[in-house]
């Protein structure tokens, strides 16, 4: 296929780029340490004999994959699951998972590096978590007559157009493709528009909305809630570069209605960690960081969730929530998780990687839409002001959650009896 020698040539003249971008060293990013080589196929023995190989790429679907392997593992504790992702900080969630799974780093899609991987691993069959795509790895598994399944598949109408024009590519990199378990209907109307047969088409839901959030975490929230007192206090989750100016300003318009109120604000990337504290310092906002156990005092107006795996606990310590990536252009982060937990739920406008979520939130008064700083702010003030306002819209937001649960149960059956015919 010639798209695939031009995919192949344009990979390998980007090679030290790619190394250069996982690799590079990063204030406040994880490094890979000596098993950087696992990325180029040359994984250490598993100790597994024919593995389910899993794959999710990093933190959040790992995050949204772990129910789901605990319960596989639960129908079938004799199947040997081995677990890849791509970053760091998705091997330390993987880490979590103890000895239910074994853990390696995914090859990169290039030809030798996939090839050098499945000689070593030898697994049963492949299911990726979401709709991630790549060529050599699916090339690879139809040689070696491997099942390929999706789980959580979703196709956005701009994917699927611009996948359209490419027909007879996609054609050939879906084909390895035994079982797509979509998120909604409108995506298996996506992929069957572009060729995939309906008998490998399954609507499951997602199964993020399947989460489970222990009651240790839950009982952490209330703690650290209580820890603040009585002031009115607000998380911003998940916020990227350019972004947090914005939230800093919102809560400048939050604090001259509620001088004591508390803004959790916790960027996306550890990276920015200190970034951000500064700007903090620079904006006039004194800073009490978790990573150093500081306590937040009256004159504290931010506390910065410096940390990483605690942001359901710092969601449950807030009144309000806003989930960023969506007053810039990244698209959003997913709202399940303060959406789960009963809290009122907002984002900006740039959502568009998680719109079925957000539409349903929106749709049941769930969740709401602010276009800027200013509205981000006039939103936290009316909502900090109205407690049975505030708590309807919670409820309504977790009631949302509770609707789309069973994406599990019907992921793990299909999923089950796929294994069961290989």
């Amino acid at each position: 296929m010639i798209w695939r020698l031009a995919y192949n040539l344009l990979i390998h003249l980007g090679l030290p780029l790619a190394l250069l971008a996982l690799y590079k060293p990063k204030r406040g990013k994880p490094g890979f340490g000596a098993r950087w080589a696992e990325h180029l196929g040359r994984v250490p023995p598993t100790g597994q004999e024919a593995p389910l190989w899993i794959h999710a790429v990093s933190v959040g679907e790992t995050l949204a994959i772990t129910p789901l392997i605990r319960a596989l593992k639960a129908e079938r504790p004799d199947l040997p699951i081995l677990l890849t992702t791509t970053t760091r900080t998705g091997a330390d969630q993987a880490a979590k998972l103890g000895e239910l799974v074994e853990h390696r780093y995914a090859p990169l899609d290039y030809p030798w590096a996939v090839a050098a991987f499945l000689r070593r691993v030898r697994p049963r069959a492949l299911w990726v978590m979401e709709t991630e795509l790549w060529p050599n790895w699916l090339a690879a598994c139809a040689r070696q007559r491997l099942p390929v399944s999706i789980i959580n598949a979703r196709l956005s109408e701009r994917s699927c157009r611009r996948y359209a024009r490419f027909q007879g590519a996609f054609d050939t990199l879906s084909r390895p493709l035994t079982h797509l378990y979509c998120q909604h209907q409108d995506d298996a109307e996506r992929f069957a528009r572009l060729g995939i047969d309906r008998e490998r088409l399954a609507v499951t839901g997602s199964i993020k909305f399947d989460m489970q959030l222990s009651d240790e975490v839950v009982a952490g929230g209330r703690a650290l809630r209580h820890s603040f007192g009585e002031r009115p206090v607000w998380i911003a989750a998940s916020t990227h570069q350019g972004e947090d100016e914005q939230v800093l300003a919102a809560h400048r318009r939050v604090l001259a209605t509620y001088p004591q109120a508390l803004l959790i604000l916790v960027p996306r990337h550890p990276q920015r960690f200190d970034q951000v504290a500064t700007l903090c310092a620079t904006e006039g906002m004194p800073c009490a960081r978790r990573s150093r156990g500081e306590q937040p005092g009256d004159e504290t107006r931010v506390y910065l969730g410096d940390t990483m795996g605690e942001l359901p606990l710092m969601l449950g310590a807030a009144d309000v929530a806003f989930v960023g990536g969506s007053l810039v252009g990244v698209g959003g982060h997913n709202l399940l998780e303060p959406a789960a937990l009963g809290k009122p739920c907002l984002t900006g406008p740039a959502y568009f990687n998680f719109s079925d979520i957000t539409r349903q939130l929106l749709e049941q008064k769930g969740a709401e839409v602010v276009a800027d700083a200013e509205a981000l702010g006039r939103c936290v003030n009316r909502l900090l002001g109205d407690g049975a306002g505030r708590r309807a819209m919670g409820e309504q937001a977790r009631a949302v959650v509770l609707l789309n649960q069973g994406a599990l149960a019907r992921t793990l059956s299909l999923g089950l009896a796929a294994l069961a015919d290989e």
